[in-house]
């Protein structure tokens, strides 16, 4: 089964014609895309998106760059809102929630006590969580170790072999998407094929980390069976193989998907009726 994990299906960029590029993801063989909230300003867009679209799944969290503006109420308001969504099944998870030691000028201390906050949201509603841990990896895992929630996606994950094996360790997943299409990105195509199947889950990011295919261009949803084929070929695995292990690990790690999805189609019918190609 082909799941975006990770798709910001409600920015901007999409106001114009959001219903067609689901059409298209649907066409492309795509059977779910988790949309993650980044602040509290979009919690009920993105729970509307899921009711909208049958196959749209939701998250909600207070993405890292977004703490330096957000004020403490919003995690109140983050708690209320899980609390009032968690008899809905289409909730999937807390996310995008992280650290990010890339963007100069970032209020580190009041990023890590946001995270830590969700962290303990997650862990009190038993929920998994999506990651952001750009450049900050060590200091995600040392929340990660301490206040341990169920599972979790590494969001876009570029950092080492032994800090991807520790983030497995504790029980997630690692998410690649765009940005192993770049013949340059030597240390994401190594990462690629470095774990067992059991170590990964595929992701677009839209709009942003186009493939190498439409870079600089808005990403999409329907890229996702090429950059699946793109994994296979770095793992030199079949097609098949990737999409079952991958759909697995999606709902393995975000275990209300297997509630709420239909029964899985035949891996072998997608790989047969969909044309995997990049898409322009």
């Amino acid at each position: 089964m082909l799941i975006d994990t990770h798709c910001h299906l409600d920015a901007a960029e999409f106001e114009s014609d959001r219903d067609d590029v689901v059409d298209a993801a649907m066409a492309s063989g795509v059977a779910c895309i988790v949309v993650p909230a980044v602040g509290a300003f979009n919690f009920a867009t993105v729970a509307a998106l899921s009711v909208r679209h049958h196959c749209v799944r939701y998250a909600l969290g207070i993405h890292p760059l977004h703490v330096d503006q957000a004020a403490d109420a919003e995690l109140i308001a983050l708690r209320e809102a899980v609390g009032r969504s968690i008899g809905d099944p289409r909730l999937v998870g807390i996310g995008e929630i992280g650290l990010d030691h890339f963007v100069p000028g970032l209020d580190r201390a009041k990023q890590e006590r946001f995270f830590v906050e969700q962290l303990r949201i997650a862990r009190d509603f038993d929920l998994p969580v999506i990651m952001h841990v750009r450049r900050a990896q060590d200091s995600v895992l040392k929340h990660l170790r301490r206040l341990r929630p169920r599972s979790g996606i590494a969001h876009a994950f570029n950092g080492s072999v032994q800090q991807a094996s520790t983030f497995i360790d504790l029980g997630c997943v690692l998410g690649f998407g765009g940005a192993m299409t770049f013949t340059r990105a030597l240390q994401i195509r190594r990462l690629a094929a470095a774990f067992s199947a059991d170590a990964y889950v595929l992701e677009t990011d839209a709009p942003d980390i186009a493939p190498s295919w439409i870079n600089h261009q808005r990403n999409a949803p329907q890229q996702m069976p090429a950059i699946a084929q793109v994994f296979a070929d770095l793992r030199g695995e079949p097609i098949e193989t990737v999409l079952a292990a991958t759909g697995a690990n999606a709902i393995r790690v975000l275990p209300r998907l297997a509630v709420t999805l239909p029964p899985s189609v035949s891996v072998k019918e997608i790989a047969s009726d969909t044309e995997i190609r990049p898409t322009p």
